[in-house]
């Protein structure tokens, strides 16, 4: 049996759909926070349990009978109570008697133990000190966050604006990183591996061409001089400062197919079609 922890979380769902095309749905388990949320995965033949981080009880009687646990980090953001749940989610495990756990780390938290890392840091640190049996799956940042239907306004501009500097760009799409963990949660080759996974590396230039070429107008790139609002400028900080231009094949061997190509993921943002205009509402 196969338990996804937080699935009903946008890349939980995504792991099951990857799942329900490899097993039977019986045997796959969503343990969720809210089971009433996931009427939907219920009616696919899923396994609902009640698993909550903040209450191990839950915990225990929703990992009990995994072969396999995807242990799918908390949406918490504050480090130390992010650690604390972990810790609560590997003491529940073994005290199921789980058989092994897949737990989705972030990229550098095995040498770095501070930001973003931290909280998955002392995670990884936990399960060592455990003696489970587990793979660790360090994600990039998520594809989305740079690739999404937005770059449509730039198509209309005829102009892409970054804070990036020129700097690589080494992120991965949720689907990809979906597939990924659903090879390794049914697969025997996997158990007691580190994956540092990213997709191909891009630049907001190869994204301008990329543009260009797949919509039929042109589309060029400005390096903005301001920091970008948000999140967003955040992340173009770490882009600027070389923070995202690691290297590795790993996504691509446990996929068994190469990672998709920035032209691929243009092509589908712009094909998607655009979201209805607004109505404005009678005077």
């Amino acid at each position: 049996m196969i338990v996804v922890s937080a699935a009903s979380g946008a890349f939980g769902r995504l792991v099951i759909d990857q799942l329900l095309a490899r097993c039977p749905a019986d045997r796959i388990v969503a343990a969720v926070r809210n089971p009433k949320g996931v009427a939907d995965l219920a009616a696919r033949g899923v396994r609902v349990r009640l698993g909550d981080y903040d209450d191990p009880a839950t915990l225990r009687t929703a990992f009990e009978g995994a072969d396999r646990l995807l242990l799918i980090s908390s949406p918490e953001l504050e480090p130390s109570r992010r650690v604390g749940q972990h810790q609560a989610a590997i003491d529940a495990a073994r005290t199921a008697g789980v058989g092994a756990i897949v737990y989705t780390s972030f990229l550098g938290a095995d040498t770095q133990a501070h930001g973003v890392t931290a909280a998955h840091h002392a995670t990884e640190r936990t399960l060592f000190a455990s003696g489970l049996p587990h793979t660790l799956l360090r994600h990039p940042y998520y594809s989305e966050a740079f690739l999404n239907a937005g770059l449509r306004a730039a198509v209309t501009s005829g102009e892409l604006a970054s804070g990036t500097g020129g700097r690589g760009i080494n992120t991965a799409f949720r689907g990809e990183l979906a597939e990924a963990a659903a090879h390794v949660l049914t697969e025997d080759c996997h158990l007691g591996r580190a994956y540092d996974f990213t997709g191909n590396l891009w630049t907001y230039s190869q994204l301008a061409h990329a543009l260009s070429r797949i919509s039929g107008r042109p589309v060029v790139h400005r390096d903005r001089h301001g920091r970008a609002p948000g999140a967003q400028g955040w992340l173009e900080d770490q882009v600027r400062a070389g923070a995202l231009e690691r290297q590795t094949d790993d996504l691509q061997r446990v996929l068994g197919h190469p990672a998709a190509t920035l032209d691929q993921a243009v092509t589908a943002i712009l094909a998607e079609p655009a979201p209805p205009a607004a109505v404005p509402a009678p005077e």
